[in-house]
């Protein structure tokens, strides 16, 4: 049984409140928000949509109510339909064109033209489908990267959800190592069902893709095949600030680091724990919103 809250406010109410959600540390990762515009004409008018795997409990809407500042907005209980409740929140999306890539769910015909590279993700228990600002930057970031001619033979995607980033690495880098990790276990049957789907090996060597489940780098495997010359994090921007040391010891000197899931407001607090860290920028994107960091570890004196 699935439901979602439902609260409507401004843009900076509402994203106010994601901001929050993003640095509370003990937020249950099964309860996933989203926040957009209610329509392209109203750009102030935002809602806020919380999905629960249960019927929330007095508690979930205490711990809701309290990402908002001041008194919070009228908050709805919807029961949803007997489907699950990732794939309602990401249901209907349309297909993307993002640097050299184009992704589509298999609701719609792939896309047939040279230099263009079609991957095809079903909605699913797994964010990532490539419609939301920070997976399409961060492909056009790695498109730009590419084009600018970084050369990547050891690449791991840390909060991979769908494996889509990690497929765009080893389509731009075909004969790197891969690695594609994320905190929820659910992920990996959902990147193997993508990777048979989209043409993209698993296992150990070059070319392939291995998976794994982790809290950020704290992981066995991801330690064992460090360093790495690209590490991608799409996440939230608390979990980025708190992770740049580690991520500092994962990636080589010299080495590439994209980082998304930050609003361009929580940009400046990214960088300065990426930049105490060892890290130092050399591009940055925007996508509405939301910002895309391309980082590059300093050398070792």
């Amino acid at each position: 049984m699935s439901w979602k809250i439902v609260a409507h406010g401004s843009k900076e109410v509402i994203q106010s409140a994601l901001v929050a959600h993003e640095d509370a540390l003990d937020w249950d990762y099964e309860v996933v928000l989203t926040g957009s515009e209610i329509a392209e004409d109203k750009p102030d008018d935002w809602v806020l949509e919380a999905y629960y795997p249960r019927r929330p409990t007095k508690a979930d809407k205490t711990a809701l109510a309290a990402l908002f500042e001041g008194l919070p907005p009228a908050m709805r209980a919807e029961k949803l339909p007997d489907e699950d409740w990732v794939s309602l929140s990401q249901a209907n999306v349309t297909p993307i064109r993002a640097g050299r890539f184009h992704v589509h769910t298999p609701d719609f015909p792939a896309y047939d033209s040279a230099g263009v590279t079609d991957f095809c993700i079903p909605t699913s228990q797994a964010f990532g489908t490539g419609q939301h600002e920070t997976t399409a930057g961060c492909l056009a970031m790695l498109t730009q990267m590419k084009a600018e001619g970084v050369a990547v033979r050891n690449y791991a995607d840390i909060g991979t959800g769908t494996g889509l980033l990690a497929f765009a690495a080893r389509d731009l880098w075909p004969t790197a190592h891969g690695l594609a990790s994320d905190i929820d276990p659910v992920c990996t049957g959902v990147v193997e069902d993508n990777s048979a789907a989209n043409g993209v090996p698993l296992g150990d060597g070059p070319g392939r893709l291995v998976m794994t489940v982790a809290a950020g780098t704290d992981n066995p495997l991801i330690a064992a095949r460090a360093p790495y010359d690209l590490l991608i994090a799409n996440i939230f921007a608390g979990p980025l600030v708190d992770l740049a040391p580690d991520f500092a010891r994962a990636v080589l000197p010299g080495g590439h680091l994209v980082l998304a899931g930050l609003l361009t407001t929580q940009e400046p607090a990214v960088r300065a724990a990426h930049f105490r860290a060892g890290f130092r920028l050399a591009r940055r994107m925007t996508n509405g919103d939301w910002s895309i960091l391309w980082l590059r570890r300093r050398n070792a004196r």
